[in-house]
């Protein structure tokens, strides 16, 4: 796959799908994850586990209740018994269960030896010390038994999870108060074009608002990565080479916007190749929106270069570009939400279209691509992909709605 000069078409009978662009770039740069890193439990929320958790002992650790009332035996049925202690929580019960005897227990209370069931104070009378069901308990009845979480040397949460509320419990849990995480890539983004200004800045006749830069943030924080945000390049070779090695210099990859295509003043593949090997390795994806698409690495570090209008570069860093940064974090793949389609989705027999979809109850429905909308992707609750064999996807159905922005 070779790098096209300014002015020189696509041959669209050659781009590659997005899967065989992905394969061929991680044959040319295997990226993996920069290392590992302990960090407390405070800082460990939206990292990404680098080894799996497992279980250092059964978890509960006993028989526990599930309800405030009496420890019983079951085989004594409706019988009363005898109220004889309680249970303290935090604490081991304070004698065994006998026969003909109850004992007070709190949710969450160790169970006495001797008692296998609980009945809970609204099912039961009681009166002078004494305790009688309202219905014969069965065994088990209102019981979490020892280990029914989790069991000693169980994995619970396996390597590259991302660590949200449910995992920050599960680690504190097990003991995990130093978690193992892998190190947060950082990014430098570089945008491309001398029509753009700052968001501060009023635009003049022909300028507009640097957007892209921002979505692109967003979406490598969502990754799990740190943006490093690069001035403005102008549409000049030598200036954007010079922002990618500096981007090089301070991070551990670089994304580009605009410059990427084959117009005359499209000078962002040429610039790459300039800054070293292996330079550019894809050059066009036979996709819609984003076909002007740079794969490229100088030495190990990837450089990405995506079209300049916004709803194509976030698109494509979403559904081609996802793999890559997966792959820098450690991250496992997220999956889309399976639906059907409310209407049909047309696209392209043999391309790759990304249509934005907005979702009620009837399904998913396509929204009309406009790659230069920057409002487009936000009105959208995510991406259907329709293609490459079939070029459309009938009403009814089934389909899976994939969510803007890098997640895991």
């Amino acid at each position: 796959m070779r790098s096209l000069v300014p002015g020189e078409a696509f041959r669209v009978d050659e781009l590659p799908t997005p899967g065989a662009a992905v394969a061929a770039y991680l044959r040319a740069v295997p990226l993996a994850p920069l290392g590992v890193e302990l960090v407390s439990l405070a800082a460990a929320a939206g990292r990404v586990l680098a080894r799996d958790a497992v279980a250092d002992v059964a978890y509960p650790a006993d028989d526990r209740s599930t309800m405030d009332g009496f420890a019983v035996r079951s085989s004594e049925g409706r019988a009363a018994r005898v109220i004889r202690g309680a249970v303290r929580m935090g604490h081991a019960p304070p004698h065994a269960l006998g026969e003909g005897e109850a004992m007070r227990i709190p949710t969450g209370g160790v169970l006495p030896a001797g008692a296998d069931a609980v009945v809970a104070w609204e099912d039961a009378d009681e009166e002078a010390g004494t305790l009688t069901p309202h219905e014969a308990p069965a065994a088990g009845e209102s019981v979490t038994r020892r280990g029914d979480d989790m069991l000693a040397g169980d994995t619970v949460l396996h390597a590259g999870r991302r660590i949200g509320a449910s995992e920050l419990s599960v680690l504190a849990t097990v003991g995990l108060a130093q978690v193992p995480v892998f190190r947060t890539p950082r990014i430098a983004i570089v945008s491309t074009g001398d029509e753009l200004i700052d968001p501060d800045s009023r635009p003049q006749t022909g300028q507009i608002r640097d957007s892209n830069r921002w979505a692109i943030a967003g979406a490598l924080i969502a990754a799990g990565c740190t943006p490093v945000h690069m001035p403005i390049g102008r549409d000049e070779p030598a200036e954007i080479a010079e922002q990618i090695a500096a981007g090089l210099a301070l991070a551990d990859g670089v994304i580009l916007t605009g410059g990427s295509s084959v117009g005359g003043r499209d000078h962002t593949p040429a610039a790459i190749d300039a800054c070293g090997a292996p330079g550019v390795i894809v050059h066009g994806i036979k996709v819609k929106p984003g076909k002007p698409t740079v794969l490229a690495a100088i030495g190990t570090k990837p450089v990405i270069g995506l079209p300049g209008n916004p709803a194509s570069a976030l698109t494509i860093l979403t559904a081609v570009c996802a793999p890559l940064l997966h792959a820098m974090t450690g991250a496992s793949e997220a999956r889309g939400i399976a639906t059907t389609a409310a209407t049909e989705f047309a696209g392209r027999r043999g391309w790759t279209w990304y249509v934005p979809a907005v979702l009620d109850s009837a399904g998913a429905r396509p929204l009309a691509l406009r790659s230069s909308h920057t409002s487009l992707l936000a009105r959208a609750d995510g991406y259907v992909i329709v293609g490459p064999e079939a070029g459309v996807i009938a009403a009814g159905a089934p389909l899976v709605l994939h969510r803007y922005g890098v997640q895991a």
